[in-house]
């Protein structure tokens, strides 16, 4: 983090003359089970990362924003008061469209908007991109942060997982759901979050991992994915189309018990979307119960039951994502899964901390006999959500 936080300084000089006036992060996250819930309605139960984005601010005297990324070429100036959402593309559309939500949402509660400052804005991070890390809401949330602290909005983190829903879906076009904001927000030391998407109550569970001799590895494949692909919004369309057959708002109603009704009432394919919702709606509550029963150790068939729900009835899993977790598995994993949007990304494996570097070295070996480019494979553990750094 000390490294990051001096690129983040030294970067902010370089593309605007000065030291910024704060720092700001908020961390990626990976979600240990619950995939696709969070639009239905559902329940998800992510993590925050020590993987982090940086956002480096200062308020300017007149009404202009400035940002610039590390990642990517270039300064993106527009002014506040012709911030507009249908405009905003490419990589400056995540931070600018999170500018745009919080104005939004700052006129709707009456406040100052005209009297908002402008900013400059430098992003850096080590949140790997495209790897199902949700690196986009680490952005959203870090600069949600920042302009909630400069503008004194005085919104609290839920309201801030919501604008930054908000940005993805009406700013850079994704469907996505708030899990990927509020694990960024609300993330706790060796604890994930369970979330009610319907509700948004969240509640902070602990994990135990490191008491029982246990840690997550990330298996990044490096094939890359956009949640503003048509397969993500076609799954959207499923799962809406499904719920409105079976007579109820969202698939959050149903239950394991309508799973008959449903194979009855619905075509094949649409069948398996609602199945794989409804399923893995209960193995987040199940893996919450038997995290507080029986331990992390036996959370491992939720794990590889998820999977095989995604490759099979969702259909969002990928040869490399499917080697990755039936490899793991053979090498001694409690369990894997892929995790994330799918179509490309990451999967996470549910290993002993004697058998990690033993997993990791035969997934990359299986992945290279295979043909496939090597994967990158690293250890993450549950860390504390968004914050101010100084």
């Amino acid at each position: 983090m000390t490294d990051l936080l001096q690129r983040g300084r030294e970067y902010f000089s370089s593309q605007f003359g000065a030291a910024p006036g704060g720092l700001w992060s908020a961390p990626g996250r990976v979600n240990l089970i619950g995939e696709h819930t969070d639009y239905n309605d559902g329940f998800a139960f992510p993590l925050a990362i020590e993987k982090r984005t940086l956002v480096a601010a200062s308020v300017r005297a007149d009404r202009r924003l400035r940002v610039a990324s590390s990642s990517f070429p270039g300064v993106v100036e527009v002014s506040l008061d012709g911030l507009d959402p249908d405009a905003l593309h490419g990589w400056a559309a995540y931070p600018l469209g999170v500018a745009w939500a919080m104005s939004e949402a700052a006129r709707e509660s009456g406040g100052p908007v005209d009297g908002l400052a402008g900013m400059d804005l430098a992003l850096s991070s080590d949140v790997p991109a495209g790897a199902g890390l949700s690196s986009s809401a680490a952005v959203e949330c870090a600069v949600a942060l920042a302009l909630n602290e400069l503008w004194g909005l005085g919104l609290g983190r839920q309201q801030l997982a919501r604008i930054g829903r908000l940005a993805e879906n009406r700013v850079v076009g994704a469907p996505t759901g708030i899990m990927d904001q509020s694990a960024s927000l609300l993330g706790e030391p060796d604890h994930g979050i369970l979330l009610d998407c319907q509700s948004l109550q969240t509640e902070s569970i602990a994990l135990g991992f490191a008491g029982a001799g246990l840690g997550l590895l990330v298996i990044d494949t490096r094939t890359s994915h956009s949640h503003a692909d048509g397969g993500y919004a076609s799954r959207r369309r499923s799962c809406e189309e499904g719920a409105r057959a079976m007579g109820v708002g969202s698939l959050r109603a149903l239950g394991p018990a309508d799973l008959p009704r449903a194979a009855a009432l619905l075509d094949t394919q649409t069948f398996r979307r609602v199945r794989h919702v409804i399923s893995e709606n209960q193995r987040v509550l199940d893996t919450v119960a038997t995290l507080r029963t029986r331990g992390p150790a036996a959370i491992g068939p939720f794990l590889n039951a998820s999977h095989v729900s995604m490759r099979d009835d969702f259909e969002i899993s990928t040869a490399e994502l499917d080697l990755a977790v039936s490899s793991a598995q053979v090498l001694g994993a409690v369990g894997a899964r892929m995790t994330g949007g799918g179509f490309g990304g990451a999967a996470i494996a549910l290993v002993r901390d004697s058998d990690a570097r033993r997993v990791a070295e035969g997934v990359a070996q299986a992945f290279d006999r295979a043909g496939f480019a090597a994967p990158r494979i690293f250890p993450v553990t549950a860390s504390e959500g968004a914050r101010r750094e100084s």
